[in-house]
């Protein structure tokens, strides 16, 4: 990668996390939250690739922690989410890149989805100790999440494409 590839991978990389940010700290109610961080995690892999994706997967639980958008009680769950984060963006990235077409990023996205559901409800059914809305919050609205964040994002980015493509 030369000097002008790394310097626009790090723009854009930070241009998402900077929104995806921004849309945790708006203090949409989590259902609207959840599915659209989950479409930037998918949307930095698509654009700015999988690395991007995985960094912006582990940064976000652990700032809206320090900003007190991720509620005390989800404190123990910050690593499990950002092991969650990492493999959705992970799988769908693998997907597309093995299965070159929808096809490829919609299984990416469902095994993703699927995998950070598992990594989540293990979580809290076997290893910390969270209150029981929170164990159930950690449960299938996550898989729900990701898998609604994944048709934003793969709508999204078919609209941005078209739009870059008509401007050419």
């Amino acid at each position: 990668m030369n000097t002008h590839e790394r310097i626009r991978w790090l723009t854009l990389t930070a241009v998402l996390l900077a929104i995806t940010l921004a849309v945790q700290m708006i203090g949409l109610p989590q259902p609207i939250t959840g599915p659209v961080v989950n479409a930037m995690l998918i949307l930095s892999a698509a654009f700015a690739g999988p690395i991007s994706g995985i960094i912006i997967g582990l940064l976000t639980p652990l700032i809206a922690f320090m900003r007190g958008i991720l509620a005390a009680p989800l404190a123990p769950m910050i690593p499990f989410i950002m092991i969650g984060n990492g493999t959705l963006v992970l799988l769908f990235w693998l997907g597309r890149r093995l299965i070159k077409n929808l096809i490829g990023s919609v299984a990416g996205i469902v095994t993703g989805s699927v995998i950070k559901f598992l990594i989540l409800s293990a979580a809290v059914n076997l290893i910390v100790s969270v209150p029981e809305p929170v164990a159930q919050a950690m449960q299938l609205p996550q898989l729900l999440n990701a898998l609604i964040g994944g048709v934003i994002a793969l709508i999204v980015e078919r609209a941005i494409k078209a739009a870059l493509n008509s401007r050419n």
